[in-house]
């Protein structure tokens, strides 16, 4: 579902839910601003007056495993004194929702041990056993696409390194996205949530594809993983998140509050590359952006974020303050070099002739390419300086021209350059390079290979 004003509908599926025990997760700056108002009122306005509702307010921007902890104690508490839930609603970004799978998750099936649904390496993977509360999702940010995919993502402290939970049972029952939600968002958040819609369409786009997934097809059907590599139906969903988001993202950037177009536009764009890439998968952008996130230096901080205490203990005995690297941030600020590596094919390096399966791939680099460029040009308009330079000369260099045309756009929208940006330098690039080593579900996903210790190094230094 998506409209404008679709919020004040929630009540309404509530009752067809026949719903009468609710828990509602929101971001502790959300329950300030009017959707959290409209979901209370629709609520109820719909449901029958004898409902009970919950709320938790207490997310973690950038929700780690003691956060995700934390959430599913209460759910589990809660169930334990008063019974199971019936339905539950998540208002707010990613952080919100994705902790609402897990809460959900963990309080229906509660496992020997928190890490036997965290994938591997760092946990056992287990598939989930069975069906799990409704679970109602209301994005308030143009970005994660959580709305529409079955994982759940969480910094993982022990480790350093960012991990998750992936299963398609996990996936929101019904997404509620209006376009009205994201209207408070300051430029900051909607253009790093944005940039971020951009990357899961390019790299769900260019992952490898499904029949040469390293996998191959599993022994069971319930074993099959969330994300299975590029696909022809990813492949719509993707392409379309693309071109929307390369002409829309800066004007929501340049007038989030009166361009309901632009916020239309994006809107959907975050659902469509959600259900692109909640299929297809993510690659190296992804998997580098979490130990960028993970491995935050200090209270580094971005303007436009709000910085809060969500209430919990160990938050207030720090202060109630954490560094954060946006999630979009952490995901582009490494792309241009990855698009560069995965666009230049090792048998261009060895002077040999290119494989079926890299052509494959280096038309889809060129494909991106040309969608950005189009998109520039419509941008800045035709000028002698500003063109695009002939199909021929991006398939020569396709990575080139993909990691050319994102830097455009990067300083179009005046996104910084580098890791160096976010306080790292060279003494940090052998952590960050281990801490990307366990995200084998989308490094995996690399069209080239191998993605070693080395290669990461020197996708970090450039």
């Amino acid at each position: 579902l998506a409209t404008c004003g679709s919020t004040m509908e929630v009540g309404y599926d509530l009752a067809s839910l026949k719903a009468r025990r609710i828990l509602l997760f929101v971001d502790p700056h959300v329950a300030k601003l009017p959707p959290f108002e409209n979901v209370l009122c629709s609520i109820d306005q719909h449901v029958p007056k004898s409902y009970e509702l919950d709320i938790y307010d207490q997310i973690r921007v950038e929700p780690d495993n003691e956060s995700f902890q934390h959430a599913i104690s209460y759910m589990t508490n809660q169930t334990a004194k008063h019974g199971p839930y019936d339905a539950i609603v998540a208002l707010g970004g990613g952080s919100t929702i994705d902790t609402a799978k897990a809460a959900n998750l963990y309080s229906c099936y509660p496992p020997n041990n928190f890490y036997d649904y965290v994938n591997p390496p760092l946990g056992k993977g287990l598939p989930v056993p069975g069906p799990l509360t409704p679970l109602i999702a209301i994005p308030t940010t143009a970005g994660t696409g959580s709305e529409t995919t079955g994982v759940a993502i969480f910094d993982d402290t022990p480790t350093k390194s960012k991990t998750g939970i992936a299963h398609r049972r996990l996936k929101a029952t019904l997404g509620i996205v209006d376009p009205d939600n994201i209207r408070s968002l300051t430029p900051s958040v909607a253009k790093y949530s944005g940039i971020d819609v951009l990357c899961h369409a390019m790299e769900s786009y260019t992952a490898i594809p499904y029949n040469r997934r390293p996998s191959g097809k599993p022994p069971s059907p319930i074993l099959r993983p969330a994300y299975q590599g590029s696909n022809p139906i990813s492949d719509v969903w993707s392409i379309h998140a693309l071109k929307e988001c390369t002409e829309y993202l800066p004007r929501v950037v340049e007038n989030l509050h009166s361009d309901e177009e632009a916020r239309s536009k994006m809107c959907l764009a975050a659902s469509s590359a959600g259900m692109g890439f909640g299929n297809a998968g993510v690659h190296l952008c992804h998997g580098m952006s979490y130990a960028v996130a993970s491995q935050v230096k200090g209270d580094f901080w971005v303007d436009g974020y709000q910085r809060m205490d969500c209430g919990r203990d160990n938050e207030k005995d720090s202060g109630g303050k954490h560094g954060l690297v946006p999630h979009g941030l952490s995901v582009v600020i490494n792309a241009p070099a990855v698009f560069r590596f995965t666009g230049t094919p090792m048998s261009v390096m060895n002077d040999a002739a290119m494989s079926p399966a890299e052509e494959y791939s280096m038309d889809r680099h060129v494909k991106c390419a040309t969608i950005l460029a189009n998109a520039r040009m419509k941008r800045r308009g035709s000028t002698a300086a500003n063109r695009v330079i002939s199909e021929k000369a991006m398939r020569e260099k396709p990575g080139e021209a993909l990691s050319n045309e994102l830097l455009e756009l990067m300083n179009d929208l005046n996104i910084p350059i580098g890791i160096r940006s976010l306080g790292y330098n060279e003494n940090d690039i052998e952590e960050l390079a281990k801490g990307t080593l366990p995200q084998h579900r989308v490094t995996k996903l690399s069209p080239r290979q191998p993605v070693g210790l080395e290669e990461l190094k020197i996708l970090f230094t450039e």
